[in-house]
């Protein structure tokens, strides 16, 4: 990577999953049922179930395979299907299962899929449809689809015991948050205290909710979860290889460097900025027009699809749908070709299409190989979403990419430090990702055993002394870590086994863990990253869990999390030391390379590396170096002695250090995170005393 760059277009190594093409999530049974389908219909006699499986693996139908169950066997009356928008309800039309082993076919009625009914769903506009759905559950019919905001309107104006005896299955399930102001989130949370209807959630991200979490802990420990992995899905597929996740810097405007990441010769869905981010010039229609005179000579649109025509370098003519244009007619003539039936298979249908907040969730283009999205996404579910957009399995599409366009922080900028915000977001989208397509990860105290299903290599278990075991099927790892908290409940063991990502969402979204991890790290221990706050972000997350169970949680999720980010280090051939490019491998050749290595995995080993070390070795590369200097020395100006809310992190570890040493931390000690915690008990007494004397 240059610094004369005349453009100064940097762009950061991409993180890449290499895939075995097994065929085997796109294989179906006896009963015409996917790996995935089959997976959740083994647990279809449970009330409450929740669906978490990437996009492209099969949600919709099974759902359906679920709810004819439900409606046949299991006593239901009626199936109630809630999707986010109109566009998703085609995902649920008629589908003849019976064609492929199952007993019963899915039909649904016209007039009960109210997706595809005229209007808009706004309280004046959609007494049509809630009318509507006061007359299905009237009839005798089973299934009705409809959106989000119909199906809220319906119980607010139909109350929740109108649904009684009913299956209600929501999907895109992230879109529910237990805030009071979400309305949908709140309707359910009724519906789970009047325990009247069964519930079946579905959503392709891996975590619930980006700030807020989607359920009350109380509710959501009443689900029973059907885990399928981003690792499974793309190793069973057939055709597709590789997915890669990158990101390109810029200066200027976006528009000036787009063309050095989109190739008009794959087919990619290009996201452009929201009109009030930094990135967008304001005019989007402008920005269109702009991207549309770089691929190449407009030559008119046609008059079937609405597609743009543009010559491109070569002659060959490309096809460009716009999702942006303002005009109903023109934008719902384009969306209605994208989703064509008949063109579902068609390679040579459409080549790009540009959307601003169409095209990224349940829209389903098998043949796109790339996500470009400008700008970087505040909810870090879009851009899960945004990037299942480019992971369908077809024919002949062997790779797969998410570019995320970024506007480098000007280093001439008094407000540098704000400007670099939207970077840190970026990076901690990516660094959730790089969680999501890792290797799924089981971990125990050493000496525990080995584990069925898993491989430890030639020698075995026990002889190897490495203890590290790999399920080729499932993609997990079982890892023994000396000193290791096991959780005491069934509460804290379900959080470690399934939900540990979205702790890990909650720390890279930590503003401090990540201005501290990234640029302040000549004054930041990662014990006080790791420890403390994980610590901190594990207590209010789970207030009610025990200081073990806590613990647990804590060593769980840092202990995925670093091993992840050693592993993309080894994958990306970044040295954290040094900087210096080693090659360019998979992610989970990175985690194998670690099984080979390991000897004695011990927490305190974990709990010593900070976990954005590999994140900022790539940054190092990728950005400015005035600009990365002036960051952190701003970042470290920043920092006052220590905050109240440190201080008292630090001593509830101290008190765990007093717990286990015997004694005290010492504040002139040699050990720089004993030092640490003494300095934040002594902190936190001067706190306290200053609130004493103040009265």
């Amino acid at each position: 990577m240059t610094t004369d760059n005349p453009t100064n277009e940097r762009t950061i190594p991409s993180v890449s999953i290499t895939t075995a093409r097994t065929g085997a999530s796109t294989k179906a049974n006896a009963m015409g049922m996917r790996v995935m389908q089959e997976r959740a219909y083994a647990r279809r006699g449970e009330q409450y179930l929740l669906i978490k499986s990437p996009p492209a693996s099969g949600k919709s139908r099974a759902l359906m395979f679920i709810a004819l169950d439900k409606l046949r066997n299991q006593g239901i009356k009626q199936a109630i299907i809630v999707v986010p928008e109109r566009s998703i309800g085609g995902s649920f039309a008629d589908e003849k299962l019976s064609a492929n082993g199952f007993p019963y076919d899915w039909t649904v009625k016209p007039q009960w899929n109210l997706c595809n009914a005229p209007g808009i769903d706004e309280p004046k506009v959609a007494k049509s449809k809630v009318k509507a759905v006061g007359e299905f559950l009237a009839s005798d019919d089973e299934v009705l689809v409809c959106t989000h905001a119909t199906f809220r309107f319906a119980v607010d104006e139909l109350g929740v015991e109108a649904f009684d005896n009913r299956l209600i299955a929501v999907d895109e399930f992230h879109h529910v948050s237990s805030n009071p102001d979400n309305r949908l989130g709140a309707q359910l949370g009724q519906f789970i205290v009047r325990d009247k209807v069964h519930l079946v959630a579905m959503t392709g991200s891996y975590f619930r909710g980006d700030a807020e979490a989607v359920l009350a802990p109380s509710d959501e420990a009443k689900f029973v979860t059907v885990t399928y992995t981003y690792y499974e899905q793309l190793n069973g597929y057939e055709h597709l290889k590789s997915l890669d996740i990158g990101y390109f810097f810029y200066t200027g405007r976006y528009l000036d460097a787009i063309m050095k990441v989109l190739d008009p010769s794959i087919k990619t869905i290009v996201h452009i900025p929201n009109v009030n981010s930094k990135e967008s010039t304001k005019d989007k229609h402008k920005e269109v027009d702009e991207i549309m005179e770089s691929l190449g000579t407009w030559k008119g649109i046609d008059p079937a699809t609405g597609f743009h025509m543009i010559e491109i370098a070569g002659g060959r003519v490309i096809k460009v749908a716009d999702l942006v244009d303002d005009d109903p007619a023109k934008r719902d003539k384009v969306a209605a070709s994208l989703k064509d039936p008949s063109q579902k298979n068609n390679r040579d249908h459409v080549d790009i299409i540009i959307a601003l907040g169409m095209a990224k969730e349940g829209f389903d283009w098998i043949w796109c190989e790339h996500a470009l999205t400008v700008g970087y996404r505040s909810s870090l579910t879009e851009v899960i979403q945004i990037i299942g957009r480019a992971t369908r399995d077809a024919p002949g599409k062997e790779r797969a990419r998410f570019t995320n366009l970024i506007a480098e922080p000007d280093a001439a900028e008094a407000l540098v430090v704000d400007a670099i915000n939207d970077t840190l977001k970026a990076i901690a989208a990516s660094l959730l990702m790089e969680q999501v397509l890792a290797p799924r990860f089981e971990f125990t105290p050493k000496d525990s055993g080995a584990k069925p299903g898993f491989d430890y290599g030639e020698k075995g278990y026990e002889e190897g002394k490495t203890n590290v075991g790999f399920n080729e099927e499932t993609g997990q790892f079982h890892f023994e870590i000396k000193g290791l908290v096991t959780p005491e409940t069934p509460e804290a063991t379900r959080i470690c086994k399934e939900d540990l990502n979205e702790v890990i969402t909650a720390f890279v979204q930590d503003k401090t863990a990540l201005e501290r991890g990234l640029f302040d790290r000549e004054n930041t221990l990662p014990e006080e990253l790791t420890q403390a706050r994980m610590g901190k972000i594990v207590r209010e997350r789970y207030p009610d869990l025990s200081e073990t169970d806590q613990e647990a949680i804590r060593q769980h999720a840092i202990a995925a999390l670093n091993l992840t980010q050693r592993a993309k280090e080894l994958a990306s051939g970044i040295d954290t030391g040094t900087g210096d490019q080693r090659g360019n491998t998979a992610l989970l050749d990175g985690v194998r390379q670690i099984a080979m290595d390991v000897r004695d995995l011990d927490i305190d080993m974990i709990d010593k590396i900070n976990p954005f070390d590999a994140a900022y070795a790539v940054l190092g590369k990728a950005m400015d170096e005035k600009t990365l200097r002036q960051v952190q020395a701003a970042i470290a100006a920043k920092r006052v002695s220590i905050p109240y809310e440190e201080a008292r992190e630090l001593a509830v570890r101290a008190l765990r250090f007093k717990q286990e040493r015997g004694r005290a931390p010492d504040i002139t000690s040699q050990d720089a995170w004993e030092k640490k915690l003494a300095e934040g008990v002594a902190a936190l007494a001067r706190y306290r005393a200053a609130k004493t004397a103040n009265g």
